[in-house]
């Protein structure tokens, strides 16, 4: 912001776009869980260690940001430490969960790559599948039932690091894996709420979470997550 003198009051204008421009901040310090609330897991969950955020899987259930979000992207860096295992990251979510133990919201899933052979499932489970979670409801880019199928497997099997890029704007979720855009949803029927991280039976680790707000939209009331408690 540069100062300037008019009639001899002083006022503020952007000398630029940039002077104002969003920029990413870290969701995760590497140190502790400053930023994040347990919502239905136990103490031993989740923690930090040598710059990770671990999560040991069980009991299933979910971690949430401390605040909401509307319009943004997540960048997210996770692996998987066992074969089949199974995580994801929730936008738009309640703060509160359902009977399944994991809340209304717009999943982005995390699936290691040898999951659908463990589960007897044909390979169109793949990881990077978008769909709308509880009462949410998305309209899918690339149909699978109800939920978005992921164009390209991109994502790498347990012990190796994978990248998502996560654009989300106005009910629109745009998911790139590992340097290129494969999945998509619209017209989600939320369009602000809560960043949960999914506990689901096996350990998951995460590292380079951070996060660029953008300007907000036309989130209606009822397109809110409640606020919690």
């Amino acid at each position: 912001m540069k100062k300037i003198l008019i009639c001899g009051i002083a006022f503020h204008a952007l000398t630029s776009f940039a002077d104002e421009a969003p920029g990413f901040r870290d969701l995760f310090n590497g140190k502790d869980l400053t930023g994040w609330v347990d919502v239905n897991t136990s103490p031993e969950t989740w923690y930090a260690k040598d710059g990770l955020l671990i999560c040991k899987g069980k009991p299933i259930g979910v971690m949430r940001s401390d605040r909401m979000y509307e319009n943004f992207i997540l960048q997210i860096e996770w692996r998987h430490m066992t074969a089949g295992g199974n995580s994801g990251v929730f936008a738009w979510c309640d703060a509160e969960v359902r009977k399944n133990r994991l809340p209304n919201g717009v999943e982005v899933q995390m699936l290691e790559n040898e999951w659908y052979k463990i589960h007897n499932r044909t390979n169109a489970y793949v990881s990077g599948e978008l769909f709308g979670a509880g009462n949410v409801r998305t309209t899918p880019d690339n149909k699978r039932g109800s939920r978005s199928k992921s164009i390209e497997l991109r994502c790498k099997g347990k012990g190796e690091w994978n990248h998502y890029t996560v654009v989300a704007v106005d009910g629109t979720i745009k998911l790139a894996i590992n340097g290129k855009f494969v999945n998509g949803i619209s017209k989600s029927t939320r369009k602000k709420g809560y960043l949960c991280l999914e506990s689901e039976g096996a350990e998951i680790h995460f590292r380079n979470i951070r996060i660029m707000e953008l300007e907000p939209g036309y989130a209606k009331p009822g397109e809110i997550a409640p606020v919690a408690k």
